[in-house]
């Protein structure tokens, strides 16, 4: 039987174990702590972001200790519905290749801003799903899953203790062909306002990250197309920000970012959010 603590008690038994990273106080500590958390106990002091796209975003990243540590106050969704501590992989999408991806990276960024609540993520992103795996009913082989389906169900369990503040967008890969990228545009759209309509998410900001510009992969003229569906997203619809992937490298594949690249974009993604709440308080 899978043993159960309560979230103080784990902080308290590996407290010689914890240190400083990037000035926020981490530990080692067993995933399964994180499951009996009863602190904050108010919905409105638990701040949900939803994590979805291809593997981008579920992250391929080489997995460190730094990786594995943990913040108290920053947890994860898990594949059977319980909520863990936050650690890479944060994915299950495919066990054998999830690594690090931006969610961590960003997750921790609104910790440290926001002190007063707790951070849960919910990860749902399925490594080489095309935009039409985003459909009600869509259905990837690969994974033997349906990723909207299954980000809906996920979302709507974290729903019924927390407040959705953010959907963290990165897929486009696998769209980028003849077959799909004039098509990509509509499609992202519809994306957009069926989840939140579907999740009474009308003005939740939605974060899209940039493509990967590897030099020894130029872009083809579709994947220019999907990229500029992505910038335009935030001019055709509202609370959308865009966060670029200037500057970061593979892992070796010409294809997913390594970790400290992943790492970086959720530091993107973050500071587009917050660009993105600068913009909305001066209106």
């Amino acid at each position: 039987m899978r043993n159960r603590l309560s979230l103080v008690g784990c902080i308290g038994f590996w407290a010689i174990q914890t240190f400083l990273i990037g000035g926020i106080l981490v530990g080692l500590v067993p995933r399964a702590c994180a499951q009996d958390s009863r602190a904050p106990t108010e919905r409105n002091d638990f701040h949900l972001f939803l994590l979805a796209g291809q593997s981008n975003m579920a992250g391929r990243g080489n997995v460190t200790d730094e990786d594995r540590t943990i913040h108290p106050k920053l947890l994860m969704l898990d594949q059977q519905g319980q909520w863990e501590f936050a650690v890479d992989p944060l994915h299950f999408d495919k066990p054998n290749a999830a690594g690090v991806g931006p969610g961590r990276t960003f997750g921790l960024r609104y910790a440290a801003d926001h002190p007063e609540v707790t951070v849960r993520l919910i990860p749902c992103a399925v490594g080489g799903s095309s935009i039409r795996a985003w459909k009600p009913g869509g259905y990837h082989d690969q994974t033997d899953s349906h990723p909207y389906d299954d980000a809906i169900r996920r979302a709507k369990v974290a729903l019924q203790s927390g407040v959705l503040k953010g959907i963290l967008w990165h897929q486009g890969e696998s769209d980028s062909n003849a077959n799909a990228a004039d098509q990509y545009a509509e499609n992202l759209c519809e994306f957009v306002d069926r989840i939140r309509m579907e999740l009474d998410a009308s003005d939740v900001p939605f974060i899209v990250g940039q493509l990967g510009q590897f030099p020894e992969r130029p872009w083809s003229s579709h994947r220019q197309t999907v990229d500029a569906a992505h910038q335009a997203l935030k001019r055709e619809r509202a609370v959308v920000e865009f966060a670029s992937s200037d500057g970061l490298v593979h892992k070796g594949d010409q294809t997913h970012f390594d970790a400290a690249s992943a790492r970086a974009f959720g530091e993107r993604y973050y500071e587009a959010f917050k660009r993105l709440g600068v913009k909305l308080a001066a209106e």
